[in-house]
């Protein structure tokens, strides 16, 4: 395969198998349809048992939101419904989805709402997308931010491993269009490892987004249980190759699925040696018992830490809290 300006060729590292190197395609994965009592009682829903049913654990007073509601919040959510959109927001539970939005920040998922992959701490759905890409996509977001009066737009999307391109051409069209029908808003992307076919990445940076994020999640020891389907090495290769592109990158993590600090801080000294500019930290909350429980609850006082710690190693910016996604405070980071 050609390799890219600013590569440092991942796909020959001798520490990965070749195993590791192939992500499981849709039709290799055994998924199981979802029963009315199994979660949150949508049926229909496809996803991976991935852990044994046992109780979940009380949250603790810090993990305590208020739902979004008001008129600005259902105008908001009627828009996107009559645009046939999705928000990570909606799709993932987001906690700040009604601080962010009335904020003039939103992430808007792309690329359909059926993601070709099961990790273990998603509710978005799993399955086989619809084939083909949805070319309309990007000026119906486009249009939607705009009514929506937004700063700072977020674009992500589920996985689409059954395509070579991985959705790639949608982000970049996407990114456009936000662009036309609004100069002085700034685009993050947040995107997904394309399978470590660094072609497709080009397409979205030859973009030039504002900010280009991608999620490593967990740390490495955790990857088979938490992502089967991604490889930390090649997650870690997508953002030195943007960061090599001169791009602002951004790369964020969940804790509280049985990570030790000492792995925190280690996966840290990685986001260093790639370049990683803007970093967030928040607290793992299982969104059905379909998925991965929570083992601990982070105190806030380890999230201050984690923040001291991060900037202290040549992070320009760690955005760390038990409520911190890592969509949220989005528009401070550009």
């Amino acid at each position: 395969m050609r390799r890219l300006p600013g590569t440092s060729g991942l796909n020959d590292l001798s520490l990965m198998s070749a195993a590791d190197k192939r992500p499981f395609l849709p039709g290799e994965i055994t998924l199981t349809k979802r029963s009315p009592d199994a979660g949150d009682g949508n049926v229909g829903f496809v996803s991976l048992p991935v852990v044994e049913d046992r109780p979940r654990q009380p949250r603790p007073d810090w993990l305590r939101v208020k739902l979004p509601y008001g008129p600005v919040y259902r105008n908001l959510v009627r828009l996107i419904e009559d645009n046939n959109l999705h928000t990570v927001c909606q799709s993932a539970r987001c906690p700040n989805m009604g601080e962010c939005w009335t904020a003039g920040t939103a992430t808007f998922m792309i690329l359909g709402d059926i993601c070709t992959r099961s990790c273990g701490f998603c509710a978005v759905q799993t399955g086989r997308p619809e084939p083909g890409l949805d070319y309309d996509e990007p000026r119906r977001v486009a249009d939607a931010a705009r009514i929506m009066g937004l700063k700072h737009v977020v674009v992500t999307s589920v996985n689409r491993d059954e395509r070579e391109d991985g959705g790639a051409p949608i982000f970049a069209q996407t990114i456009r269009k936000i662009r036309e029908a609004i100069p002085e808003c700034t685009v993050e992307v947040l995107i997904p490892d394309f399978r470590g076919i660094w072609e497709a990445l080009q397409v979205v940076l030859d973009e030039r987004p504002e900010i280009l994020n991608h999620n490593v999640e967990t740390v490495p020891r955790l990857y088979r249980q938490v992502r089967p389907q991604a490889v930390y090495e090649r997650s870690l290769e997508v953002l030195r190759i943007s960061k090599r592109q001169g791009l602002r990158t951004k790369s964020g993590i969940m804790v509280g699925l049985g990570e030790t600090e000492e792995e925190v801080l280690t996966l840290m000294d990685d986001f260093v040696e790639v370049g990683v500019d803007v970093m967030t930290i928040g607290q793992y909350l299982q969104p059905t018992r379909m998925h991965l429980p929570v083992e601990e609850f982070i105190h806030p006082d380890i999230f201050r830490r984690y923040q001291e710690a991060g900037e202290a190693k040549g992070i320009e910016h760690v955005e760390s809290g038990p409520l911190v996604r890592s969509s949220y405070h989005a528009e401070r980071h550009v």
